[in-house]
């Protein structure tokens, strides 16, 4: 059993969803995300879960590195991406998640590039959240 501990929760994002991978949708309180899921690979308008992962991920991610970087006193170059690439896979288990962050933080040395990418890993939400359930590879590109 998991217990939720004495927290200040910053902000809580509800989505409501019904149906599936396969023409199900989601939406949230506010309405600002309305998503139709759509299969991996099949035809027609929509997304999976994976790719939402992938987003939300690489968006916390270059937080984290710029806070990482604002504690550094290390400007983030304006060309700064994270390429996400998320695997759905399976195999005796059953499903799961394997996972590549592809950084680019052009024009900063490769040492000060990578603390950044190691702080970030320690800090974002997300890679704290996957971190031993998801195999990870965090490369700077």
């Amino acid at each position: 059993m998991i217990t939720l501990v004495n927290k200040k929760v910053l902000y809580t994002a509800r989505v409501h969803t019904a149906g599936n991978r396969d023409g199900g949708f989601s939406r949230s309180d506010d309405d600002r995300l309305r998503i139709t899921h759509t299969v991996p690979g099949k035809s027609g308008n929509g997304t999976n879960p994976e790719q939402l992962l992938a987003a939300g991920w690489s968006a916390c991610f270059q937080g984290a590195m710029a806070l990482a970087g604002a504690q550094l006193k290390v400007a983030l170059p304006p060309q700064t991406a994270v390429d996400a690439e998320i695997d759905l896979v399976l195999g005796d288990d059953g499903y799961s998640l394997q996972a590549r962050l592809n950084v680019k933080l052009p024009g900063l040395a490769r040492d000060v590039a990578q603390g950044l990418i190691d702080a970030a890993q320690r800090s974002c939400p997300y890679s704290k959240a996957l971190r031993g359930n998801v195999d990870v590879k965090y490369t700077l590109a």
